[in-house]
């Protein structure tokens, strides 16, 4: 699978060294898709500013019929980041996945935690990833992700979103959505964009709840994907340990034409990995006028507080005049209410 997987090395430590203090204020319980009114004001929860505005404006000029910068509708491609863009990441979502895989896995087979990779997330032995890298990492995503039909596979995936709890704070994985991009997805839906979600994790992962926690339909989710192969005795399709596609930083630029086939007029990311530099990169090179988002996770209070070590998505915003969200100045809430 190559060195792409070793991606998840630092989302497995942090789920060995989570304590209920890493989390962030438990927001109230949503148990229902939130709707978000698109007449009068289309983006309540962002606090009046130049962000907003802007946001406004350009949504406005590129959709008005007339104007020099007006957009056809089938060009109206929007995509946003999944991971720290439409919801929290930390710990990763993907990451609880596997380790819920791990313990169904163990519940079947209570012989399988004396085996590695088993062995060391039932000990919390986070040494035996640090030494063991991308070897470690394939061994545990192969034995969580592979090796069933896709059928199996999406069944997995759906029981795991039914009864997964977001760590220390006991709350559904639904109530770590942004509000304020809730609002944005369905206000640029209703002004005739196609909105996708462009993600690092598996494209199947993330498919188990786009249309539900988002409104975007499985077919406009572009994500790592891994290998498939036909089983002719099943008539089914067979997930193959062996990564396909790895769709993040200059991976998410090939995942878009690969599944979109145009560039995004829209693009949102976040900072934190670096990868969404590529993507807003990309949608910027559009023949129509664009519009770069960047959310920039400075909110210790109300989510988290984090930057990249030598600051190169918010150095690329600066570079290339892209717009950035300050969590805490143009954020009036960050998670969903009742």
């Amino acid at each position: 699978m190559s060195k792409r997987i070793f991606f998840l090395l630092p989302v497995v430590l942090f789920f060995f060294s989570c304590k209920k203090s890493d989390t962030f204020p438990a927001p109230k319980t949503d148990n229902k898709q939130t709707e978000i009114a698109v007449s009068g004001d289309p983006l309540p929860s962002w606090n009046e500013g130049t962000l907003k505005s802007d946001i406004v404006a350009y949504v406005e000029k590129v959709t008005k019929k007339g104007n020099p910068d007006f957009i056809p509708e089938e060009n109206r491609i929007a995509t946003f980041d999944n991971d720290g863009t439409l919801w929290a990441e930390k710990p990763y979502v993907q990451e609880l996945f596997a380790f819920y895989r791990v313990k169904k896995m163990l519940e079947a087979k209570p012989e399988l935690a004396k085996k590695q990779p088993f062995k060391a997330v039932v000990e919390k032995d986070k040494t035996f990833f640090e030494k063991g890298g991308e070897k470690a990492l394939i061994e545990l995503v192969a034995a969580t992700h592979t090796g069933m039909t896709e059928e199996e596979f999406e069944a997995s995936v759906a029981a795991f979103y039914k009864e997964a709890k977001y760590p220390g704070k006991n709350v559904a994985v639904k109530q770590i959505r942004y509000q304020p991009q809730l609002e944005l997805l369905n206000y640029l839906r209703a002004n005739g964009f196609k909105t996708y979600i462009v993600t690092g994790g598996t494209i199947e992962v993330v498919r188990g709840i786009s249309q539900d926690f988002y409104g975007i339909p499985k077919d406009q989710v572009v994500g790592t994907s891994f290998k498939y192969k036909y089983d002719e005795t099943k008539n089914a399709i067979q997930r193959e340990a062996a990564l396909d596609h790895f769709n993040d930083k200059e991976g998410k630029p090939v995942g878009i034409q690969l599944h979109i086939g145009q560039r995004p007029v829209f693009a949102c990311g976040n900072e934190g990995g670096a990868g969404d530099i590529a993507m807003l990169k990309y949608s910027q090179g559009n023949k129509y006028p664009s519009f770069q988002l960047l959310i920039n996770h400075n909110d210790s209070i109300r989510e988290y507080s984090y930057q990249e070590k030598d600051n190169a998505s918010l150095n690329a915003a600066a570079k290339n005049k892209w717009h950035v969200v300050d969590m805490k100045k143009d954020w009036k809430k960050i998670f969903p209410d009742n």
